[in-house]
């Protein structure tokens, strides 16, 4: 039964994908007598918190209930006041605990607060699960730098364009929409600039359902050479454009891209490139705990090299291009031997229509 109502309060926690970054993603069940009567979730930034909505939409008498919530209570005071005094003043009786909260601030202090107030605490319950689905928060919270995603699409060749530079589309509308969901569910997109001359992109986000939100637009520009006519420059969205340059960057050309509006972070150059580095710590300064890298070949190469890419989601279509000057998906030197290569630990793959997508996390050496 605990495993049943767990897997409801995960449900619910999904729900607020987009909208509570850089806070996680909660879900609140309350059950008494076996049957639900309140539930909750964590539905966005600065607002009530799971267990709160779920006391607020309560149906029947909370007393003595049994709450099972997918991150351990909040025990500080933030945005909002601590969770674990509100589940003691409500009268709970047990709560469930998938698992314990991670930041330093919180974690084991909300489960202890529940206790000392002779309230039984189980936690553990379907643990990995919530884990994954928290792995933004999780990251972040411990290394206050941006979980990044690197998505790529190619085709059965392993080619992520023509030999002219067409690209559109290699991946079906299916993938494409999930792809739109991602950039949904995370705080930054991030590009580089020969990806913005190349294909003017808006990197915002396009869903079906129309309701999202847009990431905040990160371009990575060692001279910062982007034209001040690009689309990133003049879309209209809540979200703002950040442009990641080094001293290689001329005065005027700064100042004409923050006369648009757009941020401009000068960051060192490593290798006469961008220290990407270094761009996740200010990323993370900004409170972007999320990255969605839809870079060419070169810039993947770089963050895969730089050790900043936490998770890999490869999207195969059954297409074929072929030719030697046809861009592969990771550019760059390149390893010299097999060895050497990154590989990905728990590994997934999905359908997409006719499309393929693979799907796995960076192994960490060591």
């Amino acid at each position: 039964m605990d495993t049943k109502y767990m897997k409801r309060a995960l449900e619910l926690a999904r729900k607020g994908a987009g909208y509570t970054n850089p806070n996680p993603l909660v879900g609140a069940v309350i059950v008494k007598d076996e049957k639900i009567i309140g539930e909750g979730y964590h539905a966005v930034y600065g607002g009530p918190h799971a267990e709160v909505n779920a006391f607020r939409n309560a149906a029947a008498d909370i007393k003595g209930a049994t709450m099972y919530v997918t991150l351990e209570p909040c025990s500080h005071y933030g945005k909002t006041p601590p969770c674990a005094y509100r589940i003691v003043e409500e009268g709970i009786k047990k709560v469930v605990v998938a698992t314990q909260d991670p930041n330093p601030e919180v974690s084991g202090r909300g489960i202890q607060i529940l206790r000392e107030h002779g309230i039984e605490v189980v936690v553990g319950i379907l643990e990995e699960e919530s884990m994954r689905l928290n792995e933004i928060f999780f990251k972040y919270i411990t290394t206050q730098r941006p979980f990044c995603i690197l998505k790529t699409a190619m085709t059965l060749d392993g080619k992520i364009a023509t030999c002219t530079g067409d690209s559109k589309w290699i991946t079906n509308e299916a993938s494409r929409e999930y792809v739109h969901e991602l950039r949904h569910r995370v705080s930054g997109v991030m590009v580089g600039a020969g990806t913005v001359i190349q294909d003017d992109p808006f990197l915002n986000t396009r869903l079906q359902s129309g309701n999202a939100s847009d990431p905040i637009r990160i371009i990575v520009d060692t001279s910062a050479k982007v034209p001040l006519e690009a689309n990133i420059f003049h879309i209209k969205s809540m979200s703002g454009t950040i442009i990641a340059t080094t001293e290689l960057a001329k005065e005027e050309k700064i100042k004409a891209i923050r006369a648009t509006g757009a941020e401009v972070i000068i960051l060192p150059l490593i290798n006469q490139r961008v220290d990407l580095n270094e761009l996740m710590k200010k990323l993370g300064e900004r409170k972007i705990d999320s990255v969605l890298l839809e870079g060419g070949s070169e810039l993947n190469y770089s963050a895969l090299d730089a050790g900043i890419v936490d998770k890999v989601s490869a999207f195969i279509a059954p297409k074929i291009i072929g030719g030697s000057m046809a861009k592969t998906p990771v550019g760059g030197g390149g390893k010299l031997f097999m060895k050497e290569a990154i590989k990905l630990n728990d590994v997934k793959w999905q359908h997409f229509g006719e499309d393929i997508m693979i799907e796995g996390y960076i192994k960490m050496e060591g």
